[in-house]
């Protein structure tokens, strides 16, 4: 066995139907991989959706459920099972080009041989018409991912205008998405697989990129040819709640992997001044937030079209940056929240109607 395919997913049948049949159709010959789903719940509908959408030998299709736990619980069941050289981890809303197994199973980094390495592949986002002003600001921008930067670089390196951005340049451990990445599997099973941090989304696969960096000196190599689509439609609320969790879950990161972490963030962030500047901050900022977060939602409503151009990527940026204080405020909501042993806010995180924390 080749590759290991590791899949985490709850309550997403259709999309991840979509994610098993593109695994189906890979130019990497069947019987060469495996694909391990597992179950982060009870979860009939995702089960049976997968298992529609395979059709080669059911052996090959391995489907893992067990009690909600969070991805990094879920992945580390799946690593346990699985029986490929290389694990190539995809989320479940990925849907693979034909590919992407081949250009991961097959990269040179994984040999025996070479200098230990992850493995990024290309995920851009799905674009779902009618295209959006915020849609694209998130697949042109570093909202989400930095895709658009190392793909700038390749173009560059491509055109030997950039000869430090080789094939080989080490993107670090803030690159190593699990949205679609692979490592070889001893790799991953010598550091003991992932770190089950208190708050079940964030961080970690950048820790797991840090202590294979730690123990082995492993590098983050991206490769454009593993390619897949980012099947999500993703929306300025969901936008705000996903910075919001991962500032709550930041303060049980801190706390458990604090090298690591100090490292990610370029400071202390569990250091009593820190945590004074976050009190401040969303007291001094709440009304003002309140205003951008209103023109942040109208985003989703201007074409993408609306900005074209020679200088569009200029004014890209400049939305960009008109929105870091909301990010920055709601990633402190979130941070501040975990703190003070608040339950994680299932809904929109308040802004003008706010305390301090």
């Amino acid at each position: 066995m080749l590759a290991s395919v590791i899949i985490p997913t709850h309550a997403r049948p259709e999309i991840l139907g979509r994610s098993i049949a593109a695994l189906a159709q890979q130019s990497l010959a069947v019987g060469r991989y495996e694909i391990l789903i597992g179950l982060d719940g009870h979860d009939t509908a995702s089960e049976a959706a997968a298992r529609a959408a395979w059709p080669h030998d059911p052996l090959l299709l391995t489907i893992d459920a067990a009690p909600h736990a969070g991805q990094a619980a879920v992945r580390n069941r799946l690593i346990a099972r699985a029986k490929g050289r290389v694990l190539v981890f995809l989320n479940d809303d990925v849907t693979a080009g034909p590919d992407l197994l081949h250009a991961h199973a097959a990269d040179p980094a994984h040999s025996a041989s070479s200098y230990p390495s992850l493995v990024l592949g290309s995920t851009p986002w799905r674009i779902f018409e009618p295209d959006t002003l915020f849609r694209r600001l998130v697949r042109e921008t570093s909202m989400v991912f930095f895709y658009h930067r190392m793909d700038e670089a390749v173009s560059a390196q491509s055109a030997r205008a950039d000869p430090d951005h080789t094939p080989d340049h080490d993107w670090g451990f803030r690159h190593a998405w699990l949205l679609n990445l692979s490592i070889r599997a001893d790799l991953v099973r010598a550091v003991g697989g992932l770190t089950q941090f208190p708050s079940t989304y964030g961080f970690e696969d950048d820790e797991l990129a840090w202590r294979l960096r730690e123990r082995f000196g492993a590098r983050v190599l991206y490769r454009p040819d593993a390619r897949g689509t980012h099947d999500h439609r993703l929306t300025p609320s969901e936008y705000l709640r996903r910075e919001y969790t991962l500032g709550y879950s930041a303060h049980g990161f801190a706390n458990q992997a604090p090298a690591c972490a100090r490292e990610l963030f370029g400071r202390e962030i569990t250091d009593q001044a820190e945590i004074d500047y976050c009190r401040e901050f969303i007291t001094r900022e709440r009304v003002n937030i309140e205003r951008v977060r209103e023109r942040f939602h109208q985003l989703d409503t201007i074409p993408a079209s609306a900005i074209h151009g020679p200088d569009s990527h200029m004014l890209l940026d400049m939305l960009y940056q008109q929105h870091l204080p909301l990010k920055r405020w709601c990633w402190r909501r979130g941070f501040l929240d975990a703190l003070n042993a608040r339950g994680m806010n299932r809904a929109p995180p308040p802004a003008a109607s706010a305390r301090g924390g």
